[in-house]
């Protein structure tokens, strides 16, 4: 027997997106330079490799988002403890949406997420940079 699926991730997301606060692209350039905002971007790393990066921006991994907020959590990262503001991104908003959701349920303040994604900052003409990491996606 088929598993069923009581809500989508459509419903999710929209939910989400009800609960946290969205900015557009237009928004998020104008914080890039901003010392008080962190932009975090939670794609694969092979996403970052294969499409680049908003130049300055920090990379956390969706899957480790909540380990390396957390301060006792072995994985805490620094960062996440600067009285900073947070804006997400994913490539197109939806991950970063329910992950916008999950640090400000967590208590991480204040938090946003750029509502079209990495894909919305490359189609206004925002400035990307490959990131250097040192591998391939293959290894």
């Amino acid at each position: 027997m088929p598993q069923e699926i009581c809500l989508s991730v459509k419903q999710l997301v929209e939910a989400a997106r009800e609960a946290i606060e969205e900015i557009s692209v237009e928004e998020a350039l104008a914080l890039v330079r901003d010392d008080g905002v962190v932009i975090v971007d939670i794609r694969d790393v092979r996403e970052l490799q294969r499409d680049g990066k908003i130049p300055g921006s920090f990379h956390c991994p969706r899957g480790m988002l909540e380990f390396w907020i957390d301060p006792a959590s072995p994985y805490h990262k620094e960062i996440f403890s600067k009285n900073k503001k947070f804006v997400f991104h994913c490539a197109s908003g939806w991950r970063s949406a329910l992950a916008t959701e999950g640090a400000q349920r967590m208590g991480l303040k204040p938090v946003a997420h750029i509502d079209s994604g990495f894909s919305g900052w490359k189609k206004a003409g925002g400035p990307v940079e490959m990131p250097e990491l040192g591998w391939t996606a293959t290894e």
